[in-house]
């Protein structure tokens, strides 16, 4: 493959050293440019039959910093392209196509005529591995997904291929990096250290997973968030917990727990051997090392015994059993009930066996945690007379200011949240009216508290929603004079930039979910409506028809549109901008609606749109499609 590969470079060199106006003679054979593969197996690239080689084309391709040759098929779709990035007159991207959609790309990053890094994007995937020594085998992945660490890890022990499935567990460097605290850290490197003997010893054993072994599907809740603390980790940390995967063996199939995943950068990381779950009853197994209830400050998860009385451990050991039996909502109000109860009484035993007041804290966060979500998303009504019960009590007794702000701040939600629940569409104006007071007088009693903070910022939103735009500014004002640093803060300032644009000039660039920077400064001269949007918005696809019109006809006339996707991932968008046909630009960046956009904006509510004149300034920071179609004709004819 590396000959052909080489070979194949010396021809493109040749070529691409004559001038830009190359002869089509000059261009290399459709039969040639489509010997090439993928240097990675098994990407689905869209290949034409032999017989259909006369209706395709290899044409020149010059770009501002690149040139290299396009391979079109037989309906004037993209097939490959072969780019030169670096001007040396090389070849050193080959970009393979499936459905008008770059799918797979192999890179030579040190121009050595060897690839040394493959990309899967689009329709194929979000992967990204480097071959240090370039033998056509991934040594480490700079980026990948959650679900292709299952998919590649269940390739690797299927084929018993050791080496493949150990770039997929996380590194010490990547331990230090993701700020993993001991004893938490010393585990999850056992683990790793014992990955090759752990495969070894579960392939002997297990039926399920042969050479005809294939990945089906990922299958796992959302990904939770550790914070940083003083006990597991010193940053942020994205988990996935209890991971499992679907694959089939001759037709058979079958379901193997990853367990832990762990994110790095762009890249999630496996801190285990995962173990098929086999014969006539499922056994779920302990899922992960971090998503696991610890006692206090240094202790080890469930299932240790380290520095916890047997009495602690016990308890330990019965909250994850009854978690990992949780009633789902359909189960009725009954087993909801029975449930919470159960936890609650659980986690008053391990406060009372609690041997200091951080330990005691904890465990009175989780319980209120547990029973506020309960109240806000299955209605469980009881749990509102629980929390305002717990409130008092800690209220009364409590001399930790920062845990009685966070109790009642979590009851006050779950109480709004149950008015809203049981409350006739005509009596909501009156409930919101409460809500708002509640929060002032939160702020008043507990102003320097981290919820004082999102409290500001629902009362900012609040009155945002409700038009009033002075009041609005005032909270988002104080947020951030008080809370700066804070979440809620960001979102504040971002929040005050957006309302204060009109008249301004708009500060706004991303990464393109084409590839490459987009800066909103390469429209001046047009027109231009911003667009911040999401595939899930239903107001935005209701819009985009009309915006697509106005697009087709004024267009030629300097209108352009730039859209700010929100969506968690560029595959959802791209999915969404294929099946409705955009055609304009869009920026993307990780975290959706937490993303640097959305947050840089204060955005609250989908679709947000700004108009921009030609001079770069907002002339409307919150327009809709009445209002382009009324502005629209008069900002074209600006000079």
């Amino acid at each position: 493959m590396s000959i052909g590969r080489i070979s194949f470079l010396t021809v493109f060199a040749t070529l691409i050293l004559s001038s830009h106006s190359l002869p089509a003679a000059d261009a290399p054979s459709v039969e040639l440019a489509l010997t090439f593969k993928p240097i990675q197996a098994d990407i689905e690239i869209e290949s034409p039959d032999k017989a259909d080689y006369g209706r395709c084309k290899v044409e020149v391709e010059q770009g501002k910093n690149t040139s290299g040759w396009i391979v079109y098929g037989p309906n004037g779709q993209v097939l490959r392209r072969f780019v030169d990035t670096n001007g040396d007159n090389v070849v050193d991207q080959w970009r393979y196509y499936n459905r008008g959609l770059e799918v797979y790309r192999d890179i030579d990053s040190n121009n050595n005529n060897k690839v040394d890094g493959s990309r899967w994007m689009n329709l194929a995937g979000t992967r990204w591995g480097i071959d240090r020594d370039e033998d056509g085998v991934i040594d480490e992945w700079k980026m990948i997904s959650a679900e292709e660490v299952t998919r590649v890890a269940m390739n690797a022990l299927a084929k018993n291929d050791t080496k493949a499935f150990k770039t997929l567990m996380i590194t010490e460097a990547e331990l230090t990096d993701a700020g993993i605290q001991n004893p938490f850290a010393d585990k999850i490197r056992d683990s790793v250290n014992n990955a090759p003997k752990d495969i070894t010893a579960m392939l002997s054993k297990t039926k399920m997973i042969t050479p005809d072994t294939v990945w089906v599907r990922f299958d796992g809740s959302m990904p939770g968030l550790i914070p940083a603390d003083e006990i597991k980790t010193n940053k942020d940390l994205h988990v996935f917990e209890n991971v499992m995967a679907i694959v089939d063996t001759k037709g058979k199939s079958g379901l193997i727990q990853f367990g832990e995943l762990i994110r790095v950068g762009n890249a999630w990381r496996l801190t285990q051997v995962p173990l098929p779950i086999e014969g006539d009853s499922i056994q779920v197994t302990e899922g992960g090392i971090l998503m696991q209830p610890v006692a206090g400050t240094n202790t080890l998860p469930t299932n240790t015994t380290v520095g916890l009385s047997k009495e602690m451990q016990a308890l330990l050991d019965e909250l994850q059993k009854l978690d990992q039996n949780a009633p789902a909502p359909d189960q009725g109000p009954q087993a909801i009930a029975r449930y919470n109860t159960e936890r609650v009484a659980i986690i008053e035993k391990l406060i009372a066996a609690a041997k200091n007041e951080d330990d005691r804290s904890q465990w009175t966060r989780q319980m209120v945690d547990g029973l506020a979500a309960a109240v806000q998303t299955v209605g469980y009504k009881d749990g509102l007379k629980q929390l305002q019960a717990i409130r008092d009590q800690v209220q009364k007794k409590s001399q930790d200011q920062d845990l009685v702000a966070y109790v009642t701040y979590r009851t006050l939600l779950a109480d709004y949240s149950s008015q809203l629940q049981s409350t006739q569409s005509e009596q909501l104006r009156d409930v919101q009216t409460w809500w708002l007071g509640q929060l002032e007088d939160f702020i008043k009693k507990y102003p320097s508290s981290d919820d004082a903070a999102e409290a500001m910022l629902q009362l900012a939103v609040t009155q945002e929603f409700s038009g009033k735009v002075a009041e609005s500014k005032k909270w988002y004002t104080k947020l951030v004079e008080s809370h700066a640093n804070s979440e809620a803060g960001t979102r504040g300032a971002g929040a005050l930039r957006r309302m204060n644009l009109s008249g301004n000039e708009l500060e706004l660039a991303g990464n393109s979910l084409a590839g490459g920077k987009i800066d909103a400064k390469l429209y001046r001269g047009k027109a231009l409506l911003v667009i911040f949007w999401s595939s899930w918005c239903k107001p935005c696809t209701e819009d985009l028809p009309q915006i697509q019109e106005l697009y087709n006809k004024y267009h030629s006339q300097g209108f352009d549109v730039l859209g700010i996707n929100l969506d968690a991932t560029p595959e959802q968008a791209e999915a969404y901008i294929k099946q409705h046909k955009i055609v304009w630009s869009h920026i993307h960046e990780e975290g959706g609606l937490e993303s640097a956009p959305a947050r840089d904006f204060g955005v609250i509510s989908l679709p947000t749109m700004f108009l921009v004149d030609k001079s770069g300034k907002v002339v409307n920071r919150s327009a809709t499609v009445a209002d382009l179609k009324k502005s629209l004709p008069g900002l074209l004819q600006q000079q």
